[in-house]
């Protein structure tokens, strides 16, 4: 299998013009785990309202690549930089910048989901208690939640929960949000709500977006541009439309698994 180029080797993605100010700027970046690196020299601009969907095969480094952005974990080599601050330099004002909407939601199941999204609200922003229930209403009627502020998130379905933890995520005005997974167990309709819901919020708030996702189908909906993991670098950086029609054998055996791989028949 030929293998992955990194992206200071990758061509510049037709019909987008040069990052002068990015939102997110990804220097040199390697993550390992004991002796084993999970990412390598990454280096990549991400601009002011970008939706980058991040894709690749489980075990590719595309979760872990999204914790480090988002200051979860501290990158092995490199550096991360959020609207000028670097997570070297000054983690604390980087996670500032920075929504994360976990796979799970990550609520507090003792909370109402008006409590979970006050709980962003009270740590980020100095605002009295009127003013952050206002806020918290308003956020959850954002993400068309108006009328389950007083429910527990056991009393939720998985796509409600997931706009609780968007909603949670947007108390703190990020500049970037990240997404791990953010469709992850839905029924489609429910998923296809999600989706538009990550291009309405862009959209309203000027927020960068990173997805990681295993839907393909995403890349169609709302992706700017498209990372490919493929054995923790990075085998394709470019626009939407290039991803589909990539001739890259990782990305064609991603995008067309039953021509790609193996059948292993039974041998009963």
């Amino acid at each position: 299998m030929r293998k992955p180029l990194s992206v200071s080797e990758l061509p510049d993605p037709p019909n987008l013009s040069p990052v002068a100010e990015p939102a997110i700027r990804v220097t040199d970046l390697g993550h390992r785990f004991d002796q084993k690196w999970v990412l390598r020299e990454i280096t990549l601009d991400i601009a002011p309202g970008e939706i980058v969907t991040v894709l690749g095969g489980s075990g590719g480094g595309k979760t872990t690549f999204l914790r480090c952005v988002g200051g979860l974990l501290n990158p092995t080599e490199g550096d991360i930089t959020i609207m000028g601050d670097s997570l070297r330099r000054n983690p604390d004002r980087l996670r500032s910048h920075t929504g994360f909407v976990f796979q799970y939601s990550a609520l507090f199941d003792s909370m109402t989901v008006e409590e979970n999204v006050l709980f962003g609200i009270r740590r980020q922003r100095k605002l009295r208690d009127k003013e952050g229930k206002e806020l918290a209403t308003q956020l959850l009627a954002d993400v068309g939640l108006h009328d389950v502020l007083h429910r527990l998130p056991s009393e939720l379905s998985g796509g409600m929960r997931k706009r609780v933890g968007l909603a949670r995520a947007l108390a703190i005005e990020p500049q970037v949000l990240l997404f791990d997974e953010p469709t992850s167990g839905l029924d489609p309709v429910t998923a296809y709500t999600i989706d538009r819901l990550i291009t309405e919020t862009r959209d309203r708030t000027g927020a960068t977006s990173l997805v990681v996702t295993h839907d393909v189908g995403s890349v169609a909906r709302f992706a700017d541009r498209v990372l490919f993991f493929a054995q923790g670098e990075v085998a394709f950086w470019g626009s939407a439309s290039e991803f589909q029609v990539s001739d890259d054998p990782q990305v064609r055996a991603f995008l067309e698994p039953g021509r790609y791989v193996p059948v292993v028949e039974s041998q009963a």
